[in-house]
């Protein structure tokens, strides 16, 4: 790839920033624009497991993997199922061989800005408009101020990208769930019993067209989402702890006992999907990675992998190929094809969630994994 092509990444989450890195280890000046003020301004969300085959191999190919194993934690791969009565359904403390382990956002994110160079990751830009510049160059709009031209934009920006509209009509689809988000600090020392109910990784209870997910992050904090089957009104409205346990009421003291010990903030958060096999025709200069270009359901956990995996191997492309417009259709024709077993495993397990049978196929899901492959 010729250096002087001048690149701009429209977000600064895991995908883009792995983008900009892998690039920046090759020489090549890379802008990301982030329209946060800062990499702290919001919560990044909770812990993630990077898979060996995609988020794990992208951050080798960033020549992080030592920064990597200081976060990572092996330990906290563990899945526990029960259900509303509180019956332990089935239990893997901490699978011996598996090669998941969790790290939270916030941490992944961070090793990533301190591997960029200076001045790489421009903070508090919020892109407004992408126009066509001269030739298949295209300009970014932050109200009066214009930056570029650039010969390719990435759009890493997520679930309501503004790069996206330029290339698709498509608009993520409310999937019908909405997860209500709750938060318990320092839960080792404070609330010991709910340390061991939830175990070394994730608990997942179920039951009464209601779900509870409960993961461990670092530092002893456990971030939980309480699932419901529900309009898009609903998840509008302003929910309070109080309400919220009482939508669970008849369940064991135990789980209700979660309530009981969350911080009073709970944060509603509908969860939106593309259309499973979206893609576009190429448009030369622009793409998409991550969220923006194939949002799926958490259910699968491929979401973070799929899109650091799409910075490789757009990177890849970008370096191997003189023609960069080329590169990009050369990774857009692959790509398409590489999530669309991810986004078809997710949208299934969107689909089956608080359905009559849906612990049952949790149940059989977990005992497949544990099966050895």
């Amino acid at each position: 790839m010729p250096t002087q092509l001048r690149i701009a990444i429209v977000g600064a989450g895991p995908g883009g920033l792995t983008l900009a890195r892998i690039l920046a280890c090759h020489g090549v000046t890379v802008r990301v624009f982030e329209r946060e003020r800062g990499p702290l301004e919001r919560p990044q969300g909770g812990t993630l497991d990077l898979h060996a085959e995609s988020g794990q191999l992208a951050l080798q190919h960033a020549g992080l993997e030592h920064a990597f194993q200081r976060i990572a934690r092996y330990e906290d791969q563990g899945s526990r199922l029960m259900d509303q009565h509180g019956h332990l359904l089935f239990e893997d403390p901490n699978p011996a061989a598996a090669d998941r382990p969790e790290v939270d956002r916030t941490a992944l994110r961070q090793i990533l800005l301190d591997a960029l160079p200076e001045g790489c990751v421009n903070w508090g830009v919020g892109i407004h408009a992408i126009r066509p510049a001269d030739g298949a160059r295209w300009t970014l709009h932050q109200d009066a101020r214009t930056h570029g031209p650039f010969d390719l934009v990435v759009g890493a920006d997520g679930a309501w990208s503004k790069v996206r509209p330029l290339l698709s009509p498509y608009q993520p689809q409310y999937s019908g769930l909405t997860f209500i988000e709750f938060s318990i600090e320092d839960v080792d020392r404070r609330h010991p019993r709910i340390a061991r109910l939830v175990g070394r990784g994730k608990l997942e209870v179920a039951g009464d067209a209601r779900a509870i997910i409960v993961q461990r992050n670092a530092n002893a904090h456990l971030r939980g989402y309480a699932i419901f089957r529900v309009p898009i009104d609903w998840a509008a409205i302003p929910r309070e702890l109080s309400s919220l346990k009482a939508q669970f009421k008849g369940w064991h003291p135990d789980i209700l006992a979660l309530f009981e010990a969350a911080n009073p903030q709970v944060v509603a958060r509908p969860i939106h999907a593309l259309p499973v096999g979206h893609r576009w025709s190429h448009r030369p200069g622009l793409t998409l990675i991550g969220d923006a270009a194939h949002l799926m359901s958490p259910f699968g956990g491929e979401g973070v992998n799929a899109a650091m995996l799409d910075a490789v191997e757009l990177a890849q492309h970008l370096l191997q190929t003189p023609d960069g417009s080329a590169a990009v259709q050369a990774y857009e024709t692959h790509m398409f094809e590489r999530v669309l077993p991810a986004a078809q495993g997710s949208a299934e397990g969107a689909a089956i969630q608080l359905s009559h049978d849906s612990l049952a196929l949790s149940l059989a899901h977990l005992h497949q994994h544990l099966a050895p492959q």
